[in-house]
């Protein structure tokens, strides 16, 4: 009997790492996967300027996205993300505040208090290294 549990364990194990791994995998565009929230306004091969706009309990499913800077327009709530990997984390919105934010895949829920309007700036050029320094 405990043979028997302890297989299914396994079994149930396994299953939820290839849901985890296939969710990981399948991480979309938070466009795609939250057209109610989020339009484009700008796209380019440098940068794409999205238009986000929340109530308090929206949840964007698993998504990615670049590099990017998040500048509040309105609503000074919090939103809570989830990783890819399960940890979740919370971040304070501030109005006419920009925060940098690394690439990244997660769900997000914005918990409020009122209604949010953010501008999501997504880099989508490397960084160039500085040039080295002449010696004098």
């Amino acid at each position: 009997m405990k043979n028997s549990r302890h297989v299914g364990a396994v079994v149930l194990f396994a299953a939820l790492v290839l849901v985890f791994a296939a969710g990981t995998a399948l991480a979309q565009d938070p466009v795609k996967v939250a057209p109610n929230n989020l339009k484009v306004l700008l796209e380019n091969d440098r940068v794409r300027v999205l238009d986000y706009h929340a109530k308090p309990g929206d949840k964007i499913p698993l998504h990615s996205h670049p590099a990017y800077i998040v500048y509040a327009i309105s609503g000074s709530g919090k939103t809570r993300f989830t990783s890819a990997d399960g940890k979740t984390s919370e971040m304070a919105g501030t109005v006419g505040a920009a925060t940098w934010r690394d690439a990244e895949t997660h769900a997000a829920e914005y918990l409020g208090p009122g209604d949010i309007h953010a501008l999501l700036v997504e880099l989508k050029v490397k960084p160039q290294k500085a040039a080295p320094k002449k010696g004098k």
